[in-house]
């Protein structure tokens, strides 16, 4: 009953904390919405191709002159648009001056496409196109040694509706929102740290320590009740801005709710025991603060919290060092690819964590008289 009184006092008093509170609260979704709208370009994976222009010069006869021609107008209604090379012009000098995507060159002997290098993607198409008439013109040829009526069936356009497609689940591309919804949540969650730093301190400044002790409460009652009411309002306001991105901002934060909820409180109960063992294995308060503040800062730039990041050799060393790393990558695995491992990992991580700096915080109270 003793741990509950002051776990609900510590409730009570962080909540009153009007300044703190709004910190955790606002702090978190201002850099969402900032960088979420300011960046949501370099998330954008969208490709749009506009109309493609290629131009050709047909030196061929009979059925191949015939069937390229059909081939042409079936294109356009694709998208693909073949122009046929007006006198005087150098096509392959309207393709490096980027006045068209591609020239074809066609004789009965083939077929010879130069591409604009600078438009891969759309070269990429033309190429696949002519590459699929190529084919079918080389199967009417043969077919026409041994019965010429085939042809036609050969070179008829194709239909289109010989595959059946049908999404199982949308893939969901993560979104410059979805993205900062994850990280300025977990990035916050460290933030917890810094309030838990005063949890015990705080009574030593405000000289209500001796009170506490001289009260039909022993210690560990005193510390594991002001841990539960830390962890309970941190975690409140973790919830809070999940739930704001969620339904104002449209983040997505998956299927698995319980999951992603599960990792960002293991996440705030690591970074309430930083708090409490640097509280205590730190000789001042202000020491504490400032370690406290240059971790999570450095936490949180290498975590991605601000702009993605990445590198190979000690620079992924250290990215993978950062709490907020591997709970990001966690939540991503859960949320977009309903893979568990990474949430477990990021769960033993932080729990086994915090468990040690538990330990370190309860033998260092044990051996001092006061708080």
């Amino acid at each position: 009953m003793n741990i509950l009184n002051i776990a609900l006092k510590e409730f009570k008093t962080i909540f009153r904390d009007v300044r703190t509170f709004s910190f955790m609260l606002a702090f978190p979704i201002v850099l969402m919405l900032v960088l979420g709208t300011a960046l949501s370009s370099a998330f954008d994976k969208k490709i749009s191709v506009d109309d493609i222009r290629v131009l050709y010069k047909d030196n061929s006869t009979g059925m191949a002159s015939e069937s390229f021609q059909q081939f042409a107008g079936a294109m356009k209604k694709e998208g693909i648009e073949f122009k046929k090379i007006k006198s005087g012009m150098d096509g392959k000098k309207e393709v490096k001056q980027g006045n068209y995507e591609g020239y074809v060159e066609l004789n009965d002997n083939g077929i010879t496409l130069y591409e604009n290098d600078r438009a891969s993607i759309e070269g990429s198409m033309i190429s696949g196109a002519l590459s699929s008439y190529a084919g079918k013109y080389n199967a009417a040829a043969e077919i026409s040694k041994v019965d010429p009526s085939g042809i036609s069936t050969v070179m008829a356009p194709s239909k289109d509706d010989y595959i059946k497609e049908s999404s199982l689940k949308s893939d969901r591309q993560v979104g410059s929102m979805d993205y900062y919804a994850i990280a300025m949540t977990s990035m916050i969650a460290m933030y917890s740290a810094i309030s838990a730093s005063t949890l015990i301190r705080g009574e030593r400044v405000r000289n209500t320590a001796d009170r506490l002790l001289a009260s039909p409460v022993s210690k560990g009652e005193i510390f594991l009740g002001k841990l539960l009411g830390c962890i309970a309002v941190n975690g409140i306001c973790i919830l809070a801005v999940m739930a704001f991105s969620k339904y104002v901002f449209k983040a997505n934060w998956g299927d698995h709710l319980g999951l992603v909820i599960l990792i960002l409180l293991s996440q705030v109960v690591f970074a309430i025991s930083l708090g409490l063992g640097c509280s205590f294995l730190m000789k001042t308060g202000a020491s504490t603060r400032s370690f406290l503040t240059l971790f999570i800062q450095l936490s949180s730039f290498f975590g991605g919290a601000y702009f993605v990041i990445e590198g190979d050799g000690f620079l992924h060393f250290l990215l993978e060092l950062s709490p907020i790393t591997w709970v990001r990558e966690g939540l991503n695995r859960a949320i977009y690819m309903n893979q568990f491992d990474g949430a477990y990992h990021a769960m033993m991580l932080n729990f086994g964590l915090a468990a040690v700096l538990l330990l370190l915080t309860v033998t260092a109270m044990r051996r001092k008289e006061r708080l």
